[in-house]
């Protein structure tokens, strides 16, 4: 074992095995922020459009701050070296309608995509949290539920991983985590996507645009493990964290935990109109045999209800899970008592032409799925 300061030290490697869309909040506008042409997606550079524009003729200036910025483009500027775009995206939204939008990538200062240590590290504490469920035999109880939705399992999350219960943020497993953001890309690492909503009958819900990190991306991060909070001194000195076991086989946990969702994935998509080219990609999944430091994990928008939560234990009490959808107003739409939940899945979707000529929207591939390998790093 190598030893940074106390500190076990791997290095993360993250492959993308399908778009990954981690967004930062804003919805980019049609003409305004963005513009379409030759099958890309083109980033306006306000500043420096206006800027231009002006020097031209500094008695515009009412004029142009009311008239959209792609409209001020000439067919000559569409280059991948003109100033007056930020970055350009291979691909193009469906609909180019006044008012359309586009779900924008998280982005450094410099518009290059990365990925959040957060990010990481909130996918693999709920992989710790749900294995450390199975082995503590929890049970999924009304009384230990909060009553603000957003701090509903926080009961757990102290039983699972705080020395005991109550709020001990200073005495959680999770501290002895670190995990870094990744490097910056290039802008050239995203691409447009167009996903829908697919529900169990096979209908989609309404289009959404999306910036994302194309498939084969490999982003590098740096995970680091606090050995010493685990050690005899921090025991001596007060210190009894939970779940350290589990943190110290996070490969073999992560693995297992992704291993029990694509199952869950595959068995609902099989029964799903619509889901058969979905189902049978997990399915390949299923059936990949994978290193000793390796593992699959979802990552970013799409991840659904249950890569959020503690997911399958909270479904194991029909009742229970009766009371918390009910309670905290979980489903949308409407919905009878015993009806699945989840009733739908974010998925990315292509047009296809049928023999009779019409076209349609096939759903393809699910998101934000990685592979990822983690490397120790010595001396």
């Amino acid at each position: 074992m190598s030893e940074q300061d106390g500190y076990r030290v791997y290095r993360m490697i993250v492959r993308t095995l399908n778009p990954l869309h981690i967004g930062n909040g804003r919805e980019l506008l049609y003409k305004y922020d963005y513009d379409v042409r030759n099958g890309h997606t083109w980033r306006i550079n306000e500043n420096a459009l206006l800027e231009d524009r002006l020097a031209d003729d500094p008695a515009l200036a009412n004029q142009l701050a009311k008239t959209p910025p792609a409209e001020l483009l000439q067919p000559r500027d569409f280059r991948a070296d003109s100033t007056f775009f930020r970055y350009v995206i291979k691909g193009v939204p469906r609909s180019t309608a006044q008012g359309a939008v586009l779900r924008e990538q998280l982005k450094d200062a410099y518009d290059r995509p990365y990925l959040p240590g957060t990010t990481m590290k909130g996918a693999l504490r709920t992989a710790l949290g749900w294995a450390a469920w199975q082995s503590r035999k929890l049970r999924p109880e009304r009384a230990h539920l909060g009553r603000d939705r957003r701090f509903a399992a926080q009961w757990y999350e102290q039983e699972l991983f705080s020395e005991h219960s109550g709020k001990a943020p200073n005495k959680d497993t999770l501290r002895a985590l670190h995990v870094s953001d990744s490097a910056p890309l290039s802008p050239e690492s995203l691409i447009l996507v167009n996903a829908r909503v697919l529900n169990r009958n096979g209908a989609m819900g309404a289009p959404i645009e999306l910036e994302a990190l194309r498939p084969e991306t490999e982003l590098v991060l740096t995970l680091k493990i606090d050995q010493v909070l685990f050690s005899e001194w921090a025991k001596q000195h007060g210190l009894h964290l939970r779940a350290g076991d589990l943190l110290a086989r996070l490969p073999q946990v992560v693995r297992s935990y992704s291993e029990h969702r694509l199952k869950n994935e595959l068995r609902v998509l099989s029964n799903m109109p619509n889901g058969t080219r979905l189902a049978q990609l997990y399915k390949e999944w299923l059936q990949e045999s994978f290193a000793d430091n390796e593992f699959l994990l979802q990552l970013g928008w799409g991840t659904g209800w249950e890569a959020k939560t503690f997911g399958s234990h909270l479904q194991s009490d029909a009742s229970f899970m009766e009371a918390l959808l009910r309670d905290y107003k979980l489903a949308r739409g409407k919905r009878r008592s015993g009806d699945p939940f989840p009733k739908s899945r974010r998925v990315l979707v292509k047009v296809e032409q049928s023999p009779n000529g019409q076209k349609r929207e096939i759903p393809v591939v699910p998101l934000g799925w990685v592979l990822v390998e983690m490397e120790e790093i010595t001396g």
